[in-house]
């Protein structure tokens, strides 16, 4: 999060004096550049009667998908297994333009200086189980951890000539 000059902090969400749910919220300071424009659908709300505005105002995916590679291939990527799982899945719905975050991944990895991009990427045996539970909790489409460091390093491999182009 030192790299990011971001904060994590944690959220507790109260309705009506109950609690309701603990979300963990980043908090950085504001750039200039493109958002993403995104309308909320987030369950439980309008049935509570909470507004929601919308569109919403968040980082871009090309960013999120950037700063997200940065933070599980570094020196400090212990604990960021989830981060392979969730690029996996917005390239998975399609989501993921590979040209925006190859440009927003060679920003970052030159921002934050801790390694090089493309990185070299061997999972951490301790990921394994984690990811594996996570993609049948998730009903993820790839299953075992080694189809998901195999389809992870693809992207990787994919996005790497695209910033060097």
């Amino acid at each position: 999060m030192e790299q990011a000059d971001t904060i994590r902090v944690e959220v507790a969400v109260q309705y009506r004096t109950r609690s309701w749910q603990t979300i963990e919220v980043d908090l950085g300071p504001a750039k200039a550049g493109p958002v993403d424009l995104v309308d909320p659908h987030v369950q439980g709300l309008a049935e509570l009667g909470i507004p929601v505005t919308s569109p919403v105002r968040c980082l871009r995916l090309a960013d999120q998908v950037a700063q997200k590679l940065h933070a599980c291939t570094g020196p400090a990527a212990s604990g960021r297994a989830r981060d392979v799982l969730d690029i996996l899945l917005i390239d998975t719905l399609g989501e993921l333009n590979y040209s925006e975050t190859a440009d927003a991944a060679l920003r970052v990895f030159e921002e934050r200086a801790t390694h090089a991009f493309p990185p070299a990427f061997i999972m951490p045996t301790e990921w394994h189980l984690e990811l594996e539970t996570l993609a049948v909790e998730l009903d993820f489409p790839i299953k075992t951890s080694a189809e998901i460091e195999r389809r992870f390093g693809e992207i990787i491999r994919e996005l790497g000539p695209i910033a060097a182009g």
